[in-house]
Parts: C-alpha cells; structure tokens; sequence
C-alpha cells in the first residue's frame, strides 16, 4: 500500500507521529506542556500536540485512546473519535478524561492518543418517501439479545 504525504508542523520536540509497527493502523502522538496536566477522578482537559497538519482533500485524521493508557491509568480521549477535517489548519489537540478514582499527571511529550489518517466519501441524500426492507428492519440496541 502507498503512503500519501501529508504536510505537518511540528511546534515541539517531540518526534512526529509514527507508526509503532508494520501493522499499526494509527499513530502515537505526544502532549506538548509546558507544564505537567493534573487530572482529577472525572476531569476532562484539552491538551495541546504542537502539530498542524495540511490534509489531502478527501481525507481525516480521526484522534482515538490509547488502549494502555485507558488499561493503566483509565485515561481516555472523548468525543471519540474526534476528526479533524481536510480543512482545519489548527494545532491538533486532544481532549482527554480521567475515569480511574486517582488523579492522573500528564507530562510533556507522554503519548496520549492515537491518529488514524482514513479517506472520506462525499454523500448526496436523496428524499424519498419509502426506503427497502430488511429482515432487521427498525432493530437496533440490543434487539439480538445479550
């Protein structure tokens, strides 16, 4: 599979995101503090990245947890997964949660989320007044069972 290339600034010293390995769908990326992030038990904050990224058109980058973080320190991102839009020209920043019972200290250059570069399709709804059955029909959350 080809890499797209994708222009990115890099306001802090931490290394670029990068894949971890061969088969990593997303990218570990790191606070940017100047000082370190207490977290209480349920507080939320946006913690900045230091990267600005010029996105292809037709592409996002969707912001999701990080699996080890959320095990070891119950730290998630919300609003997941965030996008950031192909034409968004902000620095990229996480917003992140606390759910553990400990407060939880975010230092500078820690990994805090991952980034999953993925294209985008453009959609035309068409109004209609009936649209095709199937056997699922209206079944939705839990209508299979537990």
């Amino acid at each position: 599979m080809e890499a797209i290339s994708i222009n990115i600034i890099n306001l802090s010293a931490n290394e670029l995101p990068a894949y971890a390995t061969v088969g990593s769908a997303g990218m570990d990326i790191r606070a940017f503090l100047n000082d370190p992030v207490t977290l209480q038990p349920m507080e939320r904050a946006l913690i900045p990245t230091g990267l600005f990224v010029e996105l292809p058109d037709n592409f996002e980058i969707q912001i999701r947890p990080r699996s080890g973080l959320a095990l070891k320190q119950g730290i998630t991102c919300l609003n997941t997964p965030g996008t950031i839009d192909s034409d968004y020209r902000g620095e990229i920043k996480v917003l992140l949660i606390n759910l553990s019972n400990e407060n939880q200290v975010i230092q500078n250059n820690d990994r805090i989320a991952q980034m999953v570069v993925a294209k985008t399709e453009k959609a035309l709804f068409n109004l209609v007044d009936k649209i095709d059955e199937t056997k699922r029909g209206a079944g939705g959350f839990g209508h299979t069972g537990k």
